[in-house]
C-alpha cells in the first residue's frame, strides 16, 4: 500500500534522509518514530507529494508520488501537525469547502460530510464557528477533512500535539477505529501513543531507518534475561549493594520513585525467589515485586543511542 525504496532527500549539500526503505501493508496502523530532525517530516512530504525525493522512489497503492502525484493525492487523507483551518467558517462550511476541493459534489459531498461529522464526534458542533472550538475539537475538524472522500490511506503528523489528556484519549479512539479499513501512517514523538495505537513501528535517527518491527519484537530483541520491578522500604545504597550480589542478578537500578528498583537477572525465574528471601532476611519491607518488560521509550532510547555511538 505504501512503499519507500531507497529514499534520499538532500537540502543543498545536507542529507535529510538517506536510503530509507520500508513497506506498509493495507489495513496496518504503523508508527513513524524519531527524535527532532530525524527526517520524519521529510518522508511525509515526499509521500504526500509535497516534494520529490532527490533519489529513490515512493509508491502509494502502486502509484509513483513523483510522476503520478494527482492520482496519489486522491488516495490520501492528510492531517498535518498544524491543521490549516479557516477559523471564521462554521464546521459544515469548512468541510463543504474541503470536500469540493477534493472533487466531491452534490449528494456524494453531503453524504461524506455527514459521515465524517459522525465518525469524528462533531455532531453537536457542526454549526459552530471553528474559532470558538477547543483545540481538541479543531483537531477533530482537521481529521474530518482528511477523511472526506473515504481515502484508503491516512497520513497523520503529530495528531495529538497540544491536546490535554482527555482530548488525547478522544482522538486516539477515533484513530483506533480506522484499523483494518484504512492504512494509517502515524508520525509522532509521543511514545505512549504508539504503544496504544500502532501494530508496527519504524524508528528513524539522523535520516536513516534504525529499526522496523512490532513493538513486542523490538523489546524481545533488546531485552535479555528477566526484569523485575521491586518496591521496598530499604536504604537505597545498601539495597543496591546487597541485591547486586545475589547469584544470577546482572544489574540493579534505582528508579525515580523512592523505594523503587528494577532488578535485571539471567533467564532463570528462580532468581526472584532468592531476591525476595534476601529482602526479607535483611529486615526490609517488601511492598511489590512484579515482572517488568522494557518500555517502548527504553527501546527507542537504546536504538537511538546505539546508532549515535556507531555514527560517532
Amino acid at each position: 500500500m505504501i512503499i519507500a525504496e531507497s529514499l534520499t532527500k538532500n537540502y543543498g549539500l545536507k542529507p535529510a534522509i538517506q536510503d530509507v526503505s520500508f513497506e506498509i501493508q493495507r489495513g496496518e496502523i504503523v508508527g513513524l518514530l524519531g527524535p527532532n530532525g530525524a527526517g520524519k517530516t521529510t518522508i511525509l512530504r515526499i509521500l504526500t507529494c509535497f516534494m520529490p525525493p532527490t533519489s529513490g522512489v515512493a509508491r502509494i497503492d502502486g502509484l509513483d508520488t513523483s510522476t503520478e502525484s494527482l492520482r496519489v493525492r486522491e488516495k490520501i487523507g492528510f492531517l498535518p501537525e498544524n491543521v490549516p483551518l479557516y477559523h471564521d467558517l462554521r464546521v459544515t462550511t469548512f468541510l463543504r469547502f474541503a470536500g469540493a476541493a477534493k472533487g466531491l459534489k452534490g449528494k456524494r459531498l453531503q453524504e461524506e460530510m455527514e459521515r465524517v461529522i459522525i465518525d469524528c464526534g462533531l455532531g453537536e458542533h457542526r454549526n459552530r464557528l471553528i474559532k470558538h472550538l477547543s483545540k481538541g475539537l479543531r483537531q477533530r475538524v482537521g481529521l474530518a477533512q482528511a477523511l472526506l472522500g473515504d481515502p484508503p490511506i491516512l497520513i497523520l503528523d503529530e495528531p495529538t500535539t497540544g491536546l490535554d489528556p482527555a482530548q488525547i484519549v478522544e482522538i486516539r479512539e477515533v484513530i483506533r477505529g480506522f484499523g483494518g479499513d484504512q492504512t494509517v501512517l502515524l508520525s509522532t514523538h509521543i511514545l505512549p501513543e504508539v504503544s496504544q495505537l500502532c501494530e508496527r513501528v519504524i524508528i528513524l535517527n539522523k535520516g536513516k531507518v534504525v529499526a522496523e518491527d512490532r513493538p513486542e519484537n523490538l523489546r524481545a530483541r533488546i531485552q535479555s534475561g528477566v526484569r523485575t520491578l521491586v518496591r521496598v522500604r530499604a536504604p537505597r545504597n545498601t539495597f543496591l549493594e546487597r541485591i547486586s550480589l545475589v547469584p544470577g542478578v546482572t544489574g540493579v537500578k534505582a528508579s525515580e520513585k523512592e523505594g523503587e528498583f528494577v532488578v535485571e537477572s539471567k533467564g532463570d525465574e528462580s532468581t526472584r525467589a532468592i531476591i525476595a528471601r534476601t529482602i526479607i532476611e535483611s529486615g526490609w519491607d517488601l511492598l511489590e515485586m512484579t515482572g517488568r518488560d522494557l518500555t517502548l521509550e527504553e527501546v527507542f532510547m537504546h536504538l537511538v543511542t546505539e546508532e549515535d555511538l556507531q555514527l560517532d
